[in-house]
């Protein structure tokens, strides 16, 4: 049983604290959704148009990953779903690409930022070799990027494309954390999540979910005439 103190509108007090909390919370979420992605999560990989872009520089790539001999033909942007034969794959966007060497190097992640590794993060780093998993030395590859590669264990690691200007010899550098063996949630399903609990939240703070219940069959008090 609970008390209910005379002329107070409970369900009016709900919703006075549901809105602002509301509110606050769909202005985080509206937030998150517009947060730079070019400078955070994923490094110098990110979506675009429903394909992953990678900027080296000025130069633009159109990077992706496939799993050949697990899932086949299906497209990663960045982190891999377990271990395996890995093709790594750099279509150019830019045509000067073909004419400059690439070097291309994946290292064990050290750095502790996980995601949010940057080039700073990777300019701390003492010895790249001790931790170095593959590397493609610089070289000209004319038409597309592609390189194979065996993950035997699954992790964090660091994607570091180097391309030097031929002109100027100025070095441009990319930088791409990612995962082997990831299942975490993806972005958009957080965003499912946070919607349905604001539509809960508010439905419960002005009374709606209660009155519904108490509209229910069965749930109803049954009123006894003498």
């Amino acid at each position: 049983m609970y008390g209910y103190l005379p002329g107070i509108d409970c369900y009016r007090i709900r919703a006075m604290i549901a809105r602002p909390l509301t509110f606050l919370l769909l202005f985080l979420l509206l937030a998150l959704s517009f947060c730079p992605q070019t400078s955070n999560a994923h490094g110098s990989v990110t979506p675009e148009d429903d394909l992953c872009i990678i900027r080296i520089g000025y130069f633009r790539a159109h990077f992706k990953i496939y799993l050949p001999r697990t899932t086949e033909h299906e497209e990663y942007c960045e982190d891999i779903p377990g271990t395996g034969e890995a093709v790594f794959i750099m279509e150019y966007e830019h045509s000067g690409l073909g004419d400059v060497p690439i070097d291309f190097r994946v290292i064990r992640n050290v750095t502790g930022q996980g995601t949010f590794t940057a080039l700073e993060d990777i300019e701390k780093i003492d010895d790249l070799e001790a931790i170095t998993v593959l590397h493609h030395p610089a070289a000209v590859q004319p038409d597309v990027f592609t390189y194979l590669h065996q993950f035997n264990e699954q992790g964090e690691f660091v994607g570091i494309v180097k391309v030097q200007q031929p002109e100027t010899g100025e070095v441009y550098t990319a930088v791409f954390p990612f995962e082997v063996g990831y299942t975490g949630i993806p972005k958009w399903a957080w965003f499912v999540i946070i919607a349905i609990f604001l539509q809960i939240n508010f439905l419960w703070m002005n009374g709606t979910l209660a009155r519904w219940r108490q509209s229910k069959p069965g749930q109803s008090k049954v009123t006894s005439h003498a």
